[in-house]
């Protein structure tokens, strides 16, 4: 462009002017360093001036797409080397203070591009590991503002507390097990602004503010739709006529449905969106209560239940694992002993038909047993996880 590279004077500045690998920087007085630190507020303008023209007055896509993305790069790298010469600055509390400046000033452009240009990003990318370092510790600090804006609003605890518990989970996994990449990073930062925003409210409406919120950008994680939709079950089980938890039932499903939806955005890119889970739970309370209600109404009728069919209907567990993860944990059994069978065949046969979930009534025990051989990752670790909680459960009696 016209400017030619309009991060030029900030990148000499970071890369050598400061660098205390590569220049003699002990002897900077005051005055140069409030000079400086005033011309990198005047640079980051610039910069800002810069990448919006770059938007608004080319028409091509493709080149748009291209700088923005080389501005994206290009900054991530100083935000990287101005963090390694902050490290190598001991004493020096001026020079700290126009790295400080810098630093602050080179978010706030990482920002405008990934809030206002996402769309030109390549967004499935791996992030540098020194910008993680810095976003992990932007995150978590403006996590524990919010937890300290909701502390006093009690109906906004329970889904908070899940919401940044896994949000802690997820940004603290180790390198070597996850690679984290620029969507999942962003996804993050927009959930943060909007808590920031959000104003919390004395309410006794069974979705609150933070629910749409995480409704919207779909929170897809499994212990938050576990908790909301047993929030859902309370309340509708405080009734205690069928027909009248039909009605609550099918208010809370108008009301889901109604809430705004964000396009193209989810939590846990490997589960099912936020929204299909829940629908599914809704189809399945629904199915209930009508059994429910016509077999109230039958024998009003004058037409009994053949006691054939009744003596057929088993009682059934409703657990909060997945077929395949209840799969796991009866073949385990079946190893260790743990219950006795002529054969892991005949352990299914005999339990399954008892077993339900909150997304599959009837399960084939056949099915299952096929499934306890072709276990996935992701299955492995949440049944490891739920043991361990019972171990912990079991050591509290």
């Amino acid at each position: 462009m016209r400017e030619g590279y309009v991060l030029e004077w900030l990148d000499t500045l970071v890369t050598v002017t400061l660098n205390p690998v590569k220049s003699k920087i002990d002897i900077a007085v005051s005055g140069d360093i409030s000079k400086i630190t005033d011309q990198v507020i005047t640079q980051k303008d610039k910069v800002q001036t810069a990448i919006k023209s770059t938007v608004f007055t080319l028409n091509d896509e493709a080149k748009i797409r291209c700088l923005i993305k080389k501005y994206h790069s290009s900054l991530i790298t100083l935000l990287d080397q101005a963090l390694e010469d902050l490290a190598l600055i001991k004493d020096n509390i001026p020079l700290k203070q126009v790295l400080d400046t810098i630093i602050v000033c080179i978010d706030e452009l990482l920002t405008l591009i990934e809030h206002r240009f996402t769309s030109y990003l390549s967004v499935d990318e791996r992030v540098p590991a020194t910008y993680l370092a810095v976003l992990k510790k932007e995150l978590t600090k403006r996590l524990s503002a919010v937890d300290r804006k909701l502390r006093d609003y009690g109906m906004y605890l329970p889904a908070f507390r899940i919401l940044k518990q896994e949000l802690e989970k997820f940004l603290t996994q180790p390198s070597n097990k996850h690679t984290y990449i620029f969507q999942e990073i962003l996804y993050i930062k927009d959930l943060c602004l909007e808590l920031e925003h959000l104003e919390p409210v004395d309410e006794a409406a069974v979705y609150s503010r933070l629910d749409e919120l995480l409704i919207s950008m779909n929170f897809n994680s499994k212990t938050y739709i576990y908790s909301l939709t047993q929030r859902l079950a309370a309340s509708i089980n405080d009734l205690e006529k069928p027909d009248e938890k039909m009605d609550r039932l099918l208010f809370y499903l108008k009301l889901f449905k109604q809430y705004h939806k964000r396009p193209g955005i989810v939590f846990n890119r490997k589960d099912a969106e936020l929204h299909k889970q829940v629908s599914n739970w809704f189809t399945q309370e629904v199915f209930y209560l009508e059994k429910q209600i016509h077999y109230s109404i039958v024998p009003i009728k004058g037409v009994a239940a053949p006691k054939e069919v009744v003596q057929k209907e088993k009682p059934k567990l409703l657990s909060i694992l997945s077929v395949d993860q209840m799969a796991l944990i009866l073949r385990a059994a079946d190893d260790l002993k743990v219950v006795m069978a002529r054969s892991l065949n005949s352990v299914f046969k005999n339990i399954v038909p008892y077993l339900s979930t909150p997304y599959q009534e009837n399960i084939s025990y056949d099915s299952m047993r096929s499934k306890s051989y072709s276990a996935e990752t992701r299955d492995k670790q949440i049944v490891v996880e739920t043991l361990q909680q019972m171990i912990k459960r079991i050591n509290e009696y």
